[in-house]
């Protein structure tokens, strides 16, 4: 990443950093945070029997469930749902990003449009996101005009609402054409058969209205109840933007109908026709059995805001849409060991500041380390640390012999 890019992503998590400040440190939000921490645990722990329970509840509830073992297999289902379709829209979703929809779509002929504001200006600059909600945060609003005046061959002005009004607009217009919405959902309660989703904007009001609604979420954001979801999106919300509550909580549980003919059920009013949702496991049953830690995750971001490394590198320490550390230790599940070494495996300088920052206090730091022990006894290690590693050997110095 440019360096003028990583010193405005700094300084929009400076500002983060100052919003949330006064709250995570509030009895109200340490208590929350404790109550998450046991949800999260138990969860995950218990993460069959809920996906068991969930599938049950949401195909009583009418939503159609589909289990894909990787990315491969969302992919595709998602396509065989899509495929006659010219345009699709789609929110935020970092699982999205994770299978690399967008590209697959696209390469299929599908046109992805973007609703959520930062992703769409993101879509046209073609860079990666830098923060999983705030992905726009490498660019500043003089760049973000140069982009959006490119895109639409006419100058608007470096001032927020006119680069909103710009592009809502033609959100709003192709919108229109769309008869498919596709979203992550930020919890899934099993015992409700329900779907969270968390916004700020609108747009995935939307997209629940259009004619069918795919949810992708992965296999580790169950949790037992509605309840339950709506403390881990409340916790995910202080971290994430510094705010007590989204300006927006969709529950899903159904695709749309009434009963207010003499309480004849009818389906199809105004939302969705079909909610179909992708379960995605995709290495994170593996991650059960090896490492259940990393997936506590509520995706907040917390952990690359103030990371020496992240902030260093940007996006290029993490593993696609899972950025950081935590990233980097989920490449290992979803892909393999030269992945996972690509990723950054050995640029982690293990301060452990990711786990401190960490409402769930996710080991970050130390699954790195386990994995760097795994990766140098399979020969993936820095070439100049198995130099040192032989100065050693040979004469219990890690220094060259001079010459």
């Amino acid at each position: 990443m440019k360096r003028s890019q990583l010193s405005i992503m700094n300084r929009s998590f400076t500002k983060l950093n100052e919003r949330r400040s006064t709250l995570i440190y509030n009895e109200d939000t340490i208590n929350l945070k404790e109550r998450v921490q046991k949800i999260r645990k138990n969860s995950v722990e218990h993460l069959h029997l809920l996906l068991e329970k969930a599938q049950e509840n949401l195909t009583a509830n009418g939503i159609e469930v589909i289990l894909a073992k990787d990315a491969e297999e969302a992919r595709e289902s998602i396509y065989q749902l899509i495929k006659n379709e010219d345009m699709i829209a789609k929110s935020k979703s970092n699982t999205a990003g994770e299978i690399q929809l967008t590209e697959y779509l696209e390469s299929r002929d599908v046109e992805v449009l973007e609703t959520d504001l930062g992703d769409r200006i993101v879509q046209f600059h073609t860079s990666r996101p830098t923060h999983p909600i705030g992905p726009a945060c490498h660019l500043n609003m003089e760049k973000i005009a140069e982009v959006v005046s490119d895109k639409f061959q006419r100058e608007v002005k470096a001032e927020p609402r006119a680069i909103l009004e710009t592009v809502k607009k033609d959100i709003l217009e192709k919108l229109s054409q769309c008869k498919v919405g596709i979203t992550g959902a930020n919890s899934v309660a099993a015992e409700d058969g329900s779907l969270l989703m968390v916004h700020n904007e609108g747009n995935i009001s939307l997209l629940t209205m259009l004619d069918l609604h795919i949810v992708l979420v992965g296999i580790d954001k169950l949790v037992p109840t509605l309840e339950d979801a709506m403390s881990v999106v409340k916790l995910e919300t202080i971290y994430a933007t510094g705010k007590t509550v989204p300006a927006y909580m969709n529950v899903v549980s159904s695709p749309s109908k009434t009963a207010d003919i003499e309480q004849i059920l009818l389906k199809d009013m105004y939302g969705a026709k079909r909610v179909v949702l992708i379960f995605l496991d995709n290495g994170r049953s593996r991650a059960l059995e090896e490492k259940e830690e990393c997936l506590w995750c509520i995706g907040c971001g917390a952990c690359i805001v103030n990371c020496p490394v992240y902030t260093t590198l940007g996006p290029d320490f993490g593993y696609l849409r899972h950025l950081g550390g935590r990233g980097i230790v989920l490449s290992h599940f979803i892909e393999n060991d030269e992945v996972c070494y690509d990723s950054g495996l050995y640029q982690c300088t293990l301060c452990g500041l990711c786990t401190v920052e960490c409402p769930l206090e996710i080991p970050t730091n130390n699954m790195l380390e386990d994995l760097r022990k795994e990766s140098v006894k399979k020969g993936l290690y820095l070439e100049k640390h198995g130099e040192i590693r032989e100065n050693i050997r040979k004469r219990g110095s890690s220094f060259k012999q001079e010459t």
